[in-house]
């Protein structure tokens, strides 16, 4: 059997693959609202962004498989660091990635107790290109922990991943992870050797507002 894993973020959140963002013309900081081109998203303020309306977020024992882990809820939350004038990168710290009502199509797996990112915060930075990274505290790494309820017990799955890539787009504000590869460090024969995680999250927005990318 098998587990998986998710992180995220960056979410900060966390990375998988949608249309590039196309840079606003006109001039401006990396991170706005209102529109490409916008008002300057403050350092401090704090992102959201729910999983895309029709969408789940996926971690599964393969890049092309569909058997593991589908999680109908998630979202991430990030404080904004620095957002300098466009082009350029801004920074974020992912502060919370959650994962619930989730659930597993793996035989002998009778259902998902819970996902949980940890080692938050995250480091994340966002491009003027639309590139999204997120990767964990110096010393530290990003980290999550699938709990499952199998026919054996309750069985730990960790994995753990060097950094996410993912795409902002301004077509929705949103960020895409896809295939983003995780590979299990502790847990027992049930649990996947690696989980591929994909995710869209979609609105990005500041204290309601959507957020684009310059």
């Amino acid at each position: 059997m098998r587990a998986r894993s998710f992180l995220a973020v960056a979410g900060t959140v966390a990375a998988l693959s949608i249309p590039a963002i196309t840079p606003a013309s006109a001039a401006g900081n990396v991170l706005t609202t209102g529109s490409a081109g916008g008002t300057a998203v403050a350092a401090g303020d704090v992102v959201t962004a729910p999983l895309a309306a029709g969408t789940s977020a996926t971690l599964y024992s393969s890049a092309t498989g569909t058997s593991g882990v589908v999680c109908a809820q998630s979202q991430f939350t990030a404080a904004i660091g620095t957002n300098p004038a466009a082009p350029g990168t801004a920074t974020e710290s992912v502060t919370a990635h959650t994962f619930s009502n989730c659930t597993s199509n793996v035989v002998g797996v009778l259902g998902v107790n819970s996902i949980t990112v940890n080692n938050l915060p995250y480091q994340s930075t966002v491009a003027s290109n639309g590139t999204v990274t997120v990767t964990a505290a110096s010393g530290s790494t990003i980290q999550t922990t699938v709990v499952l309820r199998t026919l054996l017990g309750t069985v730990n799955c960790v994995y753990r991943v060097p950094g996410l890539t993912g795409t902002a787009s301004n077509a929705d504000n949103s960020i895409t992870f896809s295939n983003q590869q995780f590979t299990k460090v502790s847990g027992s024969s049930l649990c996947f050797a690696n989980g591929f995680f994909t995710a869209k999250y979609a609105p990005v927005t500041d204290n309601g507002a959507k957020v684009f990318v310059n």
